[in-house]
Parts: C-alpha cells; structure tokens; sequence
C-alpha cells in the first residue's frame, strides 16, 4: 500500500503499487499546466520549486534551475530525505534540508490540499507552485524539466533546443520506462517474474546506451540537454541506492566501459555537482521502503569518484560554453 490523499483525506490504505502481475503501477500526475499562458505567464520571482534532494525526477527540475542559472527567478525548498506515513516533510534544522518558505506547511502534503481540497492522488515531487495564484502548476517531473527550459532565458543555456526536441523527447521516452522507472519496476516488483523482466529490460537498454556512448558524448550527439539530465539523476544514484536496495545487481555502473565515464562527465558539468546529494539518497531508500529494507540500517559503500578524469573530451562537442563563463 501507499499513502495518498483521497477526496482531501489523507489515507494509508488507498492505492496498491502493483497491478495483478505483480508490475509495478506508478500513478499518473494529476496537475498538468504548462508556462508562458495567459493563465501562468513566465515571470521571473512568481514560481517556486519544491523538491527532494533524494528523488531523482525532482533532481531533474533541480538541475534545470541550476544548469540555466535560474536560482534568483525561481525559488526552491528541500522536504526531509526521509518519508514517513504522512510523506514528504519540512525539517529545516536537518542539514541540507529547507521550511517551507512559501506557506510554512510542515508536510508537503498539505500544498497538494491548498492547491485542491478535493485532491486525490499520491504527494510526489517535484511541485511548480504560483505564489501569484497560490496553487500547484505542475508535478510531473519531465513537463517542469521542458517549460522551464522553454520559458526562461536564464543564462542563455540551452537544455531543450527547437531543432533537436523531436529527437530529445524520443531519447526521453525511450529510456523512461526501462531505465528510470525500471529500477523501480525491479525494486517494487511484486512477483519474482515481474523482477525479472523489470531487470532484463533495464540492463538491455543500459547495454545498447553504453554502445550508443562510444562514439557520442551525449544521448543526442554533442549537445548535452534534457535527455542527459533525465538520464544522469538515475545513474548517479545506481550503484550507491538500485544495486543493492533495488536488487538490479547484474552490473554496476562503474563496471561499465562509456556509462561511468559519461556519468562522471555530466557530473563535472558546473553546475551538476551541488545537485547531488548522496546521504540524502541513501537515507531516503534505505530507510523509507521498510518493506525492502526492514532493518533501516544504510548501506556504507560503494565509494565513487565523481570527480576523476572521464577522457569524454576526446569525444566532438561538450557543456555549452555559457557554464565556463560564469564559472
């Protein structure tokens, strides 16, 4: 079971996570609008993000903002790496972690039911609020990913260019359910079959990226955009959370021969490194899903050096030239 609000009602026994084969079912997002409407017109100072330092489809939002310089246009809250049953919380004397500078809520939840007190759904991050209109714009991550890449200039970073989206949403698309919602269809399986087709998929499609990423810097060739970040939020988190805490111990990435190099190159793009945040993602998993884990206890290892030479440079392309300049 997950915890939900039904009807403005918070409940714990509303939604199961698996359909009758045992796969897991992720639920749909349920706010949807968009930037630049007459409705919600892209103004600098009006939005605010809320994300987990944890959860890798709001670091995806998390690195938009900061890849693009967006940080004076569009604030941001940090909830607690750690989920109770009442979800995402505000602990702001926990390190790393914010209040809730927009309505001084103690759990994130209680936006979902400001924004709709009729609201029925699972409370997810990342949230786009209007402080203007005092509601949610959207929650699903890869939306917020392309309206602020679209809606703001910032620094002149370009994450989502017109001659490249059709290409880049189809990269996006073809890595979402076998890589970034497959080490969840592997970690939530409910039946030892669905397990093990979630974790043949996913380590098929990591195999066929390791061999696009011998002869390209990036997804889409030598640009880095949203495609990357999309990827990256959950490789980054592979060997230290999924392999072990999700079972999908095939292989690390780090064994990989282009896969740990190019992780390791998108990390040292500026702007990528503060993102991360490896106690809060460890802390989150492994002790969350007390289903999984029931001992709470946080896996010590592996050691991972992010920084170290990645060689990709050899490679054409590389970050946009706007990050070195204010570097």
């Amino acid at each position: 079971m997950v915890n939900m609000f039904v009807d403005g009602e918070w409940r714990t026994d509303a939604y199961e996570m698996n359909d009758d084969d045992g796969e897991f079912d992720r639920e749909p997002t349920t706010f949807r609008d968009g930037l630049g409407t007459d409705e919600f017109p892209a103004e600098a100072g009006r939005y605010h993000l809320y994300i987990s330092r944890a959860c890798p489809w709001a670091h995806g939002a998390a690195l938009v903002r900061s890849l693009m310089g967006l940080e004076d246009d569009i604030s941001m809250d940090i909830v607690d790496p750690y989920r109770d049953e009442r979800g995402w919380q505000f602990t702001p004397e926990k390190d790393g972690c914010t209040p809730d500078t927009m309505n001084g809520f103690d759990y994130l939840g209680e936006t979902y039911v400001e924004a709709d007190p009729e609201y029925t759904g699972r409370v997810t991050v990342p949230v786009l609020w209007d402080r203007e209109r005092e509601t949610i714009v959207n929650n699903e991550s890869i939306e917020i990913m392309r309206e602020l890449s679209t809606a703001f200039e910032g620094n002149g970073v370009d994450l989502y260019p017109a001659d490249a989206r059709e290409e880049i949403d189809e990269v996006v698309d073809a890595i979402y359910d076998p890589i970034n919602n497959g080490v969840y269809r592997a970690g939530f399986a409910g039946t030892q079959t669905a397990y093990e087709q979630a974790v043949e998929e996913l380590f098929d499609a990591l195999d066929h990226w390791d061999d696009v990423l011998a002869d390209q810097r990036y997804l889409v060739g030598e640009r880095l955009t949203l495609a990357d970040l999309r990827l990256f939020a959950t490789l980054v988190r592979f060997d230290n959370v999924y392999h072990t805490h999700f079972k999908c111990n095939e292989q690390l990435i780090s064994q990989y021969d282009n896969l740990w190099p190019y992780v390791r190159d998108v990390y040292q793009t500026p702007g990528v490194a503060k993102t991360v945040n490896m106690g809060h993602i460890k802390e989150h998993y492994y002790t969350t899903h007390t289903d999984i884990n029931p001992t709470g206890f946080v896996a010590v290892g592996p050691e991972l050096d992010f920084e170290a030479a990645h060689g990709r440079d050899e490679l054409p392309g590389g970050p946009p030239a706007e990050l070195f300049a204010e570097a």
